[in-house]
């Protein structure tokens, strides 16, 4: 079977959000733990000899973490600002426009599907149909995400600021993603739980991370700015981050992977 067309259908949040906010997912977002390279090589698969496929590839946030691997990588991403941000960024990869439900890819032409902080975005049983038809047998489909650690209160209540705008964007913490599994061509997810956080300048890592968010960059001028304000008053009545350098915004990088039935 040949690569199919390109006919992505995308969260409406994802598509304003991302695609006017690309810069500020990029310098805004967390890396990911150093364990993760390990992690992708004994758990999914991940090595020289392989093919990997980085789907939702965003801005390239995840990709090096593949290149070092040792693997072939193609990125696939919907967003056009989000896929030239990568391309910048990672002029040698293989980027290409598509969504998880068409890849341009042929059947059974990856050894591993790889999806970082996206895969809430297209979580239906017709996407993992198709990541399964571009899978090799015995493949591996690998979900990754960061994850704020809502146990320290600042994060809490940043976490309050944000969920009000919502709205119906699709969300990892709902766990509704998991729902397509039940039905599908691959086996039980496992989970690795790898701890992690992310150090920096507090209007990288708590503003423009919280700017960075679908929901929030979709919103207009002045609910963005009502937003940041929130955001610069909680900073400045938190002890930990008040007048600070350097603040440590602390996650948990959860990992899960699932293979495909024969």
């Amino acid at each position: 079977m040949t690569s199919r067309a390109f006919a992505p259908a995308i969260h409406q949040a994802a598509a304003a959000g991302f695609g006017a906010k690309a810069a500020t997912y990029a310098s805004g977002r967390p890396d990911y733990p150093p364990a993760i390279v390990g992690w992708l090589r004994d758990h999914a698969g991940a090595r020289m000899a392989t093919t990997v496929l980085d789907l939702g590839a965003g801005t390239g946030k995840f990709t090096p973490n593949l290149i070092a691997t040792g693997a072939t990588v193609i990125a696939v991403e919907p967003v056009d600002a989000m896929r030239q941000t990568l391309l910048e960024k990672l002029p040698d990869v293989d980027a290409r426009a598509g969504a998880a439900d068409s890849i341009p890819l042929a059947e059974e032409s990856v050894d591993v599907v790889v999806c970082a902080q996206a895969f809430h975005w297209f979580a239906t049983r017709d996407a993992l149909v198709e990541i399964a038809r571009v899978l090799r047998p015995g493949g591996r489909l690998a979900l990754i995400w960061n994850v704020r650690d809502e146990r320290v209160a600042w994060v809490r209540a940043l976490t309050d600021i944000m969920s009000p705008h919502e709205g119906d964007a699709p969300r990892y913490h709902t766990g509704a993603w998991r729902k397509p599994f039940a039905d599908s061509p691959f086996g039980p997810l496992t989970e690795t739980v790898l701890p992690h956080v992310h150090r920096g300048r507090p209007e990288a890592v708590i503003i423009d991370r919280t700017m960075s968010v679908s929901f929030i960059a979709a919103l207009g001028p002045d609910e963005q700015d009502r937003v940041r304000a929130e955001v610069r008053a909680l900073i400045a009545k938190t002890p930990e981050l008040c007048g600070q350098a350097e603040v440590t915004f602390p996650y948990a990088t959860s990992a899960f992977v699932a293979t495909k039935n024969a």
